[in-house]
């Protein structure tokens, strides 16, 4: 198996296993109080926007598409509690913004809470709101965020974007860590998670399309799988993706049987809750980088059967 096929396959096992392991996301009814408001919340607002990348780009078959829809219906309904836990987190810190970063891809897809939505507008107007310190990345993830539920950016977006590491477009053999992860969530944000690729500055672009098959081929060496994965989203996220073959080849490869996706080397073993937290994120990474590539491969056949 290769090419589209293979790429399709990788989503739709990444869905299977996430609909079977859904579980895992169910949050403490007790979190100790070192346990951050984002922390307990990522998951299912990641949860979310795959699922609506999924949705929107209208490639996933009817099965992948009726699981995606259970798994919102269960994170909203049975995690969330209709989102009434997202209210209660706003009320306990009302200058965290990790509960309408969570909301946002939910409402985008009809899930609706008022007072979750008054809470937030509310809280905007406080002065600390904006003055919250978070790194760059996360302030540009902030401001995009601000815009979508229909709110003035604390940091204009273009401000936010100049602070960045990728908006220097430094030495790239400097990406390593968290700096590669910072490099991929720029994008995502730019892109408004892959629908728009002409939101990425031209010159933010070339240096992309420059670099980006040294970092896939780093990557793949190390096998770090979850890097990998994001790395193959931003390749997907290009105004002209290479889809790279040979990435793609040693991501799918990597994926167990059942659909999960290490994150380093092969698959952890131990308690399943822990196995869950280390996999959950990169197997949901291998559905949205899975989505978004066979979109822009059917594209491609489209545009040259055209021309």
């Amino acid at each position: 198996m290769s090419g589209i096929q293979q790429i399709h396959a990788v989503g739709a096992k990444a869905l299977q296993w996430l609909h079977a392991h859904r579980e895992g996301f169910r949050l403490e009814d007790d979190p100790s109080p070192e346990a951050g408001m984002l922390d307990r919340f990522k998951p299912l607002g990641e949860l979310a926007l795959i699922s609506k990348v999924i949705f929107r780009e209208g490639v996933a078959g009817s099965q992948q598409s009726s699981l995606a829809r259970s798994l919102l219906d269960f994170a909203w309904h049975e995690l969330l509690d209709s989102g009434h836990r997202l209210l209660d987190g706003q009320r306990r810190e009302p200058l965290c913004p990790a509960p309408m970063e969570v909301y946002v891809p939910f409402k985008e897809l009809g899930y609706r809470h008022p007072d979750l939505e008054a809470a937030v507008r509310l809280n905007h107007r406080l002065t600390s709101w904006g003055r919250l310190e978070v790194n760059p990345v996360r302030r540009l993830g902030i401001a995009t965020v601000e815009r979508r539920f229909g709110l003035t950016a604390s940091v204009p977006q273009d401000e936010a974007f100049r602070r960045t590491w990728l908006a220097a477009r430094p030495e790239p053999w400097t990406v390593e860590g968290h700096i590669a992860y910072d490099i991929t969530h720029t994008v995502f944000h730019l892109t408004d998670w892959g629908l728009s690729p002409d939101g990425l500055p031209p010159e933010i672009a070339d240096y992309l399309a420059l670099w980006l098959p040294v970092w896939l081929d780093d990557w793949t060496d190390l096998k770090r799988w979850d890097l990998l994965g994001e790395l193959l989203v931003v390749d997907a996220c290009l105004p002209e993706p290479t889809l790279d073959p040979a990435a793609w080849d040693a991501f799918a490869a990597a994926q167990e049987p059942d659909g999960a996706m290490p994150v380093l080397e092969g698959m952890p073993e131990g308690d399943p809750e822990w196995v869950f937290d280390l996999v959950y994120h990169p197997t949901l990474v291998a559905a949205f980088a899975s989505a978004l590539a066979v979109s822009r491969s059917l594209s491609d056949l489209s545009s040259a059967a055209s021309a």
